[in-house]
């Protein structure tokens, strides 16, 4: 079977919904580029942080031509990682510092303006898997493939909780399930790219899907969009 045409799949959904799982691995089985384009905001908060910019974050727009974000496959597992300025940050961005910060930055329009025009150009030879909140809005209007990939609150924190512990972090459920209720407040409710799902996406509730019951599924509609 021939390929007919090489597309572009927008993943948005809500905080821990698993999208970037399921983007990963459609990623993986078509052989396309995976952006998480959640980790370039997390590495610009990170950045905030270490340079002490949240008390002052007007200063940080000066400092965003100084941010440089790329992904660089791991040898040993095969998966992307996210570099800050040559730095690999990967799991420090995954941690409740950054996680209760992010919402923040990517508020502020200066940020986004900066990393969509960042996303919008790795995106123009198409072939990528782009996931976050307002790839299928803002970024990518047009794609060819919309998710939208949603889960309730408390299942979230729960899967939220067992890789945080798993990595060794001391946090409880309750600090995440109140760190989920309130970027979903912030993300769906602030005035730039607010999350919503876009009118052409398909829904996915991950509730209660397996992860193989989502990758097939999403894999199946690709099939249909690119081999018709």
């Amino acid at each position: 079977m021939e390929e007919k045409k090489r597309i572009i799949v927008a993943i948005d959904g809500v905080s821990s919904s698993g999208k970037s799982t399921m983007a990963k691995q459609l990623a993986k089985t078509v052989v396309y580029k995976y952006i998480d384009t959640g980790a370039m905001y997390r590495a610009v908060t990170l950045y905030a942080l270490r340079n002490q910019l949240f008390e002052y974050l007007e200063n940080l727009e000066n400092e965003m031509n100084n941010i440089k974000i790329n992904f660089l496959v791991n040898p040993e597992t095969g998966g992307s990682e996210t570099y800050l300025n040559g730095e690999n940050v990967e799991n420090e961005i995954r941690g409740m510092d950054v996680s209760n910060r992010v919402s923040e930055i990517s508020a502020l329009p200066f940020v986004r303006a900066y990393l969509v025009a960042i996303q919008q150009n790795i995106g123009k030879e198409k072939g990528i898997v782009m996931d976050g909140r307002d790839i299928g809005t803002v970024v990518f209007p047009d794609a060819e493939l919309k998710i939208f990939v949603t889960a309730t609150a408390e299942i979230r924190a729960e899967r939220r909780y067992k890789e945080l512990q798993a990595k060794g972090e001391k946090v409880s459920y309750e600090e995440i399930l109140d760190n989920i209720k309130n970027r979903d407040y912030q993300d769906t409710n602030r005035a730039i790219s607010p999350l919503r799902k876009a009118g052409d996406a398909i829904t996915f509730d991950s509730t209660n899907s397996t992860v193989e019951e989502q990758d097939e599924r999403l894999l199946n509609i690709f099939n249909k969009i690119v081999y018709g």
